[in-house]
């Protein structure tokens, strides 16, 4: 099992090229296992940043949020009151964008990898990370 990064995740969907090559077998990997997690809360990032101008997707957030969910192998895990808390308590010093926090913890608590190409989380040596 592992979990994408938010943006990991919309790369996979729109543009794969964009992904590493280890990323990329990752998640064929894990797709053909029903293994992949998307959070509630790159749920959330991606309805922020679409609503703010930011995002531009091929459909009304909502139908893309349908289509996307359906993908195969993805799961929408939901947000747990857990990792909100644990991700007020990471070890060590971690950068303070919430969304990501939340990833960190999720991924703490399965003890999965966490595919993202984000540098502040693949420095943080607390978690497993996929480039």
């Amino acid at each position: 099992m592992i979990l994408l990064d938010t943006h990991t995740w919309l790369w996979w969907l729109h543009t794969p090229e964009q992904l590493s090559n280890r990323a990329r077998n990752s998640i064929t990997l894990n797709e053909n296992q029903d293994a992949i997690l998307v959070s509630t809360i790159s749920v959330w990032e991606v309805a922020v940043k679409h609503s703010a101008g930011k995002l531009l997707l091929p459909l009304p957030i909502n139908e893309w949020f349908a289509l996307a969910k359906t993908r195969p192998g993805i799961t929408i895990e939901p947000l747990n009151p857990l990792d909100t808390i644990e991700s007020t308590q990471l070890p060590n010093e971690f950068h303070k964008d919430p969304a990501d926090r939340i990833l960190v913890a999720i991924a703490r608590r399965y003890d999965i990898e966490l595919v993202t190409c984000d540098h502040k989380i693949l420095k943080y040596p607390y978690v497993k990370t996929i480039w």
